[in-house]
């Protein structure tokens, strides 16, 4: 019997057939980037020639990722901070400009979902995941984005979740409302920033083989989920890495968008 891991194994992206641009002398900030999604968009980015800041709240995953990109001759900077917090995120970009210099790409990709009914959502429950999901992108633009306008260019991405655009059955109530609002946000921003040369798009992934816990997941169970998605695959980290790097790169007309990555497992 094939394990989970297999069963969810695909072809995953090929960087050799996308014809990239260079990021030679930009500076990305990539939050979440410890592992998972936002370790890939660092990485990518880094390799096409980004000086990256990752950020994180694990110092000791942080310092994996610098490492690798490093090790690929990359340049990058780690910050752990909380960045839900408005003045953590401030200090942050104030060391990100002191080491690498203005900020041009930030990629947000913090999350958090706790799946409760509606009626067992506390106050403080919902002012964590706002604060989490929706705040924390804010506050990132609020400092970067003088910086895009002052230098006529910039890319701001936002890692979301297709639960804010088709609702869902499981207690995610809270999760869904701060998810509709980082997509609302990405689309009122593109709007005004856009004649100052900055772009601000949405990533959207479906389902996504990360390093996390499996073994709730029977084999059966990861298999007929696969069978939902059309491309017969599980989605890869580099997916969406490649994802991020096309909107920094040859994307540059995609503004407001919301880029889904499924396998065509949601098409709207």
């Amino acid at each position: 019997m094939k394990t989970s891991a297999e069963i969810r194994k695909g072809a995953i992206p090929d960087p050799s057939s996308i014809h990239l641009k260079n990021l030679e002398g930009k500076v990305a900030l990539v939050t979440g980037a410890g592992q998972n999604i936002g370790q890939a968009v660092a990485i990518r980015l880094a390799e096409a020639g980004a000086k990256v800041v990752v950020n994180g709240r694990s110092r000791e995953k942080l310092d994996d990722t610098v490492k690798m990109i490093e090790a690929a001759g990359g340049k990058a900077h780690a910050i752990s901070a909380d960045v839900s917090d408005h003045r953590a995120v401030e200090e942050m970009i104030k060391e990100a400009n002191s080491t690498f210099g203005d900020i041009d790409i930030s990629v947000s990709n913090v999350g958090r979902r706790l799946h409760k009914p509606f009626e067992e959502i506390t106050i403080q429950d919902w002012d964590e995941s706002i604060r989490i999901n929706l705040s924390a992108a804010y506050y990132i633009a609020h400092y970067v984005v003088p910086q895009m306008k002052a230098n006529g260019w910039g890319r701001i991405i936002h890692v979301s979740g297709y639960d804010g655009f088709t609702g869902h059955l499981l207690n995610r109530a809270y999760n869904i409302a701060a998810k509709s609002g980082l997509h609302g946000f990405s689309k009122a921003i593109a709007g005004e920033l856009g004649p100052y040369g900055i772009t601000a798009n949405t990533l959207v992934p479906g389902a996504i083989d990360t390093d996390r816990d499996w073994s709730q997941y029977p084999n059966a169970d990861v298999d007929k989920k696969r069978q939902t998605i059309p491309v017969r695959r599980w989605g890869h980290v580099d997916d969406l890495a490649y994802g991020a790097l096309y909107l920094c790169t040859t994307g540059s007309f995609v503004n407001g968008q919301a880029l889904h990555l499924n396998g065509g497992e949601f098409m709207f």
